[in-house]
C-alpha cells in the first residue's frame, strides 16, 4: 500500500520561546558559539598583541575609522615636525633666507607639505631643500611610516574582504534535522548545500553530541560524544544530506521520540571544505537541538534530472516529509 506523505513547513527559530531550547544552544544557528568569556586575563593585551587579528574581526565602520585617523594623525605629527623646524631655521620670520622646506612658512603649509609627502601627490609649489638635514630626515622616516600603514591598511582590508565569515555564509545547513530508516537501519540526517555556483573541493562532514548538565553545587558540566558519519567525505556538487547510523555504540541508540523531546541533547553539526575559487579552507557550522529534530521525517527531494542536465530546488531545501518510523532501533 502506498505511504502518504505529509509536508512539514519550516519553523523559524526565531518564534521559539525565550525561555525555551533556543535560550541554552551552546553553538548558535548561525554557527558562533553562545558562549561570553569574563575576566580574562589581560584581556586589552591579548587585543593589542595581535592587532592585524582584532582589525579584520571588527566592524567596518570601525575599522575604517581606526585607519582614517591613523593617516590624518600622522600627517598632524609630521606637519608639526616640518613646522617646528621652519621656525627654528627662521624660515617664517626671514623670508630671504634658503628655506628648509620651499613654501612653507605656516603650519598649514607645513601640513599640506605632510600630507603632500606622505600621499605622493606632489603639487610643485613645497619641496625639500637641502639647506636642513633634520628635514631631509624627517622626511625620510615619513615615507617609511607611510609604507607601513599603506601595506597594513592594505592587508586588513583585503584579508576582511576575503574572509571565510563571508564564504560561510553560502553554505547552509537544513533547518531540521530528521530520524528515519535508510537501508533497514535508523539514522538521525541533515542537509548541507552549497548557495552559489561555484564548485566547492571535496569538504568534509562531522558531527558531535553536546551535553550541558548544571549539577546542584552550580557546576556546569560539558561532555561531547562525536557522531560516526556514514559518508563524511563529499564533493558538494548539489545539497546532500549528512546521515549519522544509530547504531550501538552511537550515543543515540536506544532513544525513543518521548526521550528525544524530554532530553538536553544538541548536535553541532560542521562542514570543513576548501573553496575551488580562492584555494582556502573554511568551515560552516550549526547546531540541532531536540526542538530542530523531526522523528519519522524524510527531506523531500529537491533535484530533478531534465534532458541534459539537472535542476536543484532549493524552496524545497528544508521541506520535510512524515513517513512510517519505529520507536527505537530494530
Amino acid at each position: 500500500m502506498a505511504t502518504r506523505y505529509q509536508s512539514a513547513e519550516r519553523r523559524d527559530a526565531t518564534a521559539e520561546s525565550p525561555e525555551g531550547p533556543e535560550r541554552r544552544r551552546y553553538v548558535r544557528r548561525e554557527g558562533g558559539c553562545n558562549v561570553v568569556f569574563r575576566h580574562l586575563p589581560e584581556e586589552w593585551l591579548l587585543f593589542v598583541t595581535d592587532i592585524f587579528t582584532t582589525l579584520v574581526e571588527i566592524r567596518w565602520r570601525v575599522m575604517l575609522l581606526i585607519f582614517a585617523l591613523s593617516y590624518i594623525l600622522s600627517w598632524l605629527f609630521f606637519g608639526t615636525v616640518y613646522w617646528v623646524m621652519a621656525l627654528a631655521h627662521g624660515d617664517v620670520r626671514d623670508r630671504e633666507t634658503a628655506p628648509c622646506v620651499y613654501e612653507v612658512r605656516s603650519f598649514t603649509a607645513a601640513f599640506l607639505f605632510s600630507l603632500e609627502t606622505q600621499t605622493t601627490i606632489g603639487y610643485g609649489a613645497r619641496g625639500m631643500s637641502e639647506n636642513c638635514a633634520a628635514a631631509v630626515a624627517a622626511v625620510t622616516l615619513q615615507d617609511v611610516v607611510s609604507c607601513f600603514i599603506n601595506t597594513f591598511v592594505i592587508g586588513v582590508a583585503v584579508s576582511k574582504m576575503a574572509s571565510a565569515k563571508k564564504r560561510a555564509q553560502t553554505v547552509g545547513f537544513s533547518s531540521r534535522a530528521v530520524v528515519n530508516l535508510r537501508d533497514g537501519h535508523l539514522c538521525l540526517s541533515w542537509r548541507v548545500g552549497d548557495f552559489r555556483r561555484n564548485r566547492l573541493v571535496e569538504g568534509t562532514a562531522s558531527a558531535q553530541l553536546v551535553r550541558a548538565v548544571a549539577h546542584a553545587a552550580g557546576r556546569l558540566e560539558v561532555t561531547y560524544r562525536d557522531l560516526l558519519i556514514q559518508q563524511p567525505r563529499l564533493v558538494l556538487v548539489a545539497p546532500t544530506a549528512v546521515c549519522h547510523r544509530i547504531q550501538e555504540g552511537s550515543p543515540l541508540y536506544g532513544m525513543s521520540p518521548a526521550q528525544l523531546r524530554r532530553s538536553d541533547l544538541e548536535v553541532v553539526a560542521s562542514f570543513t571544505y576548501t573553496d575551488d575559487s580562492t584555494g582556502t579552507l573554511q568551515q560552516t557550522r550549526t547546531s540541532y537541538t531536540r526542538d530542530d529534530i523531526l522523528w519519522g521525517h524524510v527531506f523531500q527531494e529537491m533535484i530533478r534530472a531534465g534532458r541534459r542536465r539537472y535542476t536543484v530546488d532549493y524552496v524545497l531545501f528544508n521541506r520535510t516529509a512524515e513517513v512510517p518510523v519505529p520507536d527505537g532501533e530494530t
